[in-house]
């Protein structure tokens, strides 16, 4: 059997880089260079100038999302800084390529001054059509996120909302499975960064319209010392405000105590920290989304033996693979074929929606469509592209 890591070390460097820029016109005649360069490029440049909603129909603006990252927590490989991260974001622009159509282009910053990197994607802004933010490590990826969001273009922080929205489309399907409702469900969250932090967002349906989005029936949340709690000194700025929504009756202790009659385990931390009586203390029909990778916090078959009804990874080799390549690739092309300024929260909820109906009949190993699948990103960029055209008509 070869070995993945051996074998993914020679294809990089048998392919130098997996992405390249190459020419959308073929310049075969002086009359060709002229139109594409000088004199004619000038053209463009004083219609840009005079309506700049025009660089979207004369240049890659419309189509182009800047992948960008300061490599402070890349995969499960920490803060192994901007140049190592390259491989990761030159792999994302691949796949917003394939899946979407999108030109995707890493952009590996050496800083990790949070004041610097808003700047730095702020003067790089005008030439793409969206901003993908990608392995930033929290809390500093919140605020950045957020202070991006009037730039004029989408500002997106994957590791947040991309891995959020994909659980929700997973929990659609499972809870379904397991004949309960979402609002009725039980859910501990094992991780407090920027994962943990935005399922948490999505599932309480804080940032929704409430006529619109149904929230879970409880969320305890738990960080490498424990359930996050009312009397814990130890909170930064984020952990504190995630008590306004979780954790309503204050619990304390460890995983443990978290889990006894939760009807849902969301594991977004390190692998190995379950065995099989950790998951018999849960409610009956347990669900488990045990995504660290590579090893998730509890395997499969030791989840199957201790209860669990539905069980999913980040594992492309386990069934119910949960991976935001079913979100992100659909979500932008969705935001830039509308030109949506942000990507909303109802956004967010239509793509969890479009992503899990894309199963029509939901059973134990099939709660969510094959991250291969080539018709979901379609599906999603629709569901999008309605919500954001709905929403720029409220706001004419």
């Amino acid at each position: 059997m070869s070995d993945v890591y051996e074998d993914s070390l020679a294809l990089h460097q048998r392919s130098r880089g997996k992405i390249r820029v190459i020419p959308s016109i073929d310049v075969k005649t002086t009359d060709d260079l002229s139109l594409v360069y000088s004199p004619g490029v000038a053209a463009p440049c004083k219609a840009i100038e005079a309506n700049p909603e025009l660089a979207y129909e004369y240049t890659i603006k419309n189509n182009t999302v800047a992948i960008v990252s300061d490599g402070s927590a890349v995969l499960g490989l920490g803060n192994i800084g901007p140049l190592a991260a390259i491989p990761v974001m030159e792999g994302k622009a691949m796949l917003f390529k394939k899946f979407a159509g999108i030109n995707g282009f890493p952009i590996c910053l050496d800083s990790q001054d949070t004041e610097k990197i808003i700047e730095t994607v702020k003067m790089i802004a005008p030439v793409f059509g969206g901003i993908n933010l990608e392995d930033i490590s929290a809390p500093r990826s919140f605020e950045i996120e957020e202070r991006l969001q009037d730039i004029g273009i989408p500002v997106f922080h994957d590791d947040q909302h991309g891995t959020a929205i994909v659980v929700l489309a997973a929990l659609i399907n499972a809870a379904k499975v397991v004949g309960k409702k979402l609002s009725d469900l039980k859910i501990v969250i094992n991780g407090a960064g920027a994962a943990g932090v935005a399922i948490a967002r999505l599932l309480k349906c804080i940032d929704q319209d409430p006529n619109k989005c149904t929230p879970v029936r409880s969320i305890v949340i738990c960080d490498s010392k424990g359930i996050i709690h009312r009397e814990r000194t130890d909170l930064n700025y984020i952990k504190k405000i995630l008590l306004k929504y979780t954790n309503d009756a204050n619990v304390k202790g460890g995983l443990k105590d978290a889990m006894k009659d939760a009807d849902v385990f969301i594991g977004v931390s390190v692998g190995n920290l379950l065995k099989a009586e950790d998951i018999q203390i849960m409610a009956d029909k347990a669900i488990v989304l045990a995504l660290a990778n590579p090893t998730p916090e509890i395997m499969p078959e030791e989840a199957r033996k201790g209860g669990a009804m539905v069980i999913g990874t980040g594992r492309s080799d386990l069934p119910n693979q949960v991976n935001n390549v079913l979100g992100f690739p659909g979500i932008f092309r969705g935001a830039l074929d509308a030109r949506a300024k942000r990507i909303s929260p109802a956004m967010k909820l239509a793509a969890a929606y479009a992503i899990a109906g894309c199963i029509k009949h939901p059973f134990p190993d099939e709660i969510i469509p094959a991250t291969l699948n080539m018709t979901v990103a379609s599906k999603v960029a629709q569901a999008v592209k309605q919500v954001a055209l709905s929403e720029k008509k409220l706001n004419d």
